[in-house]
């Protein structure tokens, strides 16, 4: 999967409103290049909760592991919930993983399976816990290809729905 085909496959999902930062706008330099994606049927920028997924390009500041700055590396991270992030990664957010298990796929043990834990954080198309954000539940996946193309969509499928799932929740509360 390339980056562009991520960005249309979640910017044709409902009420996504994507942000993708450069020059001029008033964005931290750091996150030009990167992609952003909010659930906002508004259209407006989202400013008490985080995107659902993003799409980065560079390694950031204590995030080097995916070594993203290899030519054309990149890397989706995904906010698919505490049961996505246990089948993928065999155990839940704030607990370690453990090697040597089950190497089935999601069990977290098998770099080829498809799935992951973390500590394999810059192997290419497999599904990991975020190298910094995996202990609040993001998942990562560093250049998505054939083994992970589909899991990919689902992953975002997944955090699309939540996201809208919160935003109904506060419209609810606020009576917006």
């Amino acid at each position: 999967m390339t980056m562009d085909e991520i960005i249309g496959f979640v910017d044709g999902l409902d009420g996504v409103l994507t942000l993708r930062p450069g020059p001029g706008d008033g964005s931290p330099e750091i996150a030009w290049g990167d992609t952003f994606f909010y659930y906002s049927p508004d259209g407006v920028v989202p400013t008490t909760t985080q995107p659902f997924a993003t799409v980065v390009t560079k390694d950031y500041p204590g995030d080097e592991t995916s070594r993203l700055d290899r030519p054309g590396a990149f890397r989706v991270n995904v906010n698919a919930g505490k049961e996505a992030f246990v089948r993928w990664t065999g155990h839940a957010p704030r607990e370690p993983a453990t090697a040597g298990t089950d190497p089935t796929p999601g069990s977290g043990s098998d770099p080829t399976s498809g799935s992951g834990s973390g500590s394999g954080s810059g192997s290419d198309d497999t599904v990991i816990a975020h190298p910094v954000y995996g202990t609040v539940g993001w998942l990562a996946v560093v250049n998505p290809g054939p083994r992970t193309g589909e899991a990919t969509r689902e992953l975002l499928r997944t955090a699309h729905g939540l996201a809208r799932a919160r935003y109904e929740r506060r419209a609810e509360i606020t009576g917006r």
